[in-house]
């Protein structure tokens, strides 16, 4: 019993673009020039085990929890020890100054300035 042949391409498994004048394989045959049995639907669901499985991820690097250089800390007091500022802006301007530390390896004085202009009061 032969195969009946594909209904798109006509059995040639070529597709012919009349505007660019290219050709492709048939998308209904996929190149063979028999119609497929392909109801349409595909099953692309991952059923391996292998799929459930987490990748390989090195730990994550704990950040560190305070600063590490000597202007840092001392940064960092002066910052803790301001009583007009909420404990969440505290954690922010220690946070930023530990992630100035990572990127610059120290607290640099224009960083330091910046920092003790938020300390100040309000109205001063």
């Amino acid at each position: 019993m032969a195969a009946e042949s594909c209904g798109i391409c006509g059995g040639d498994g070529r597709i012919a673009n009349s505007f660019s004048g290219t050709t492709a394989s048939c998308p209904g045959c996929h190149g063979t020039g028999r119609r497929s049995d392909d109801t349409g639907f595909r099953d692309v669901t991952k059923t391996k085990p292998s799929h459930y499985r987490q990748p390989n991820k090195a730990a994550a690097v704990e950040k560190q929890q305070g600063p590490a250089s000597l202007e840092g800390i001392q940064l960092a007091r002066e910052v803790n020890a301001a009583a007009h500022l909420s404990s969440g802006t505290k954690t922010k301007l220690t946070l930023e100054i530990v992630e100035h530390e990572a990127t610059h390896g120290k607290c640099t004085q224009t960083f330091i300035k910046k920092v003790r202009k938020q300390l100040r009061p309000p109205g001063s």
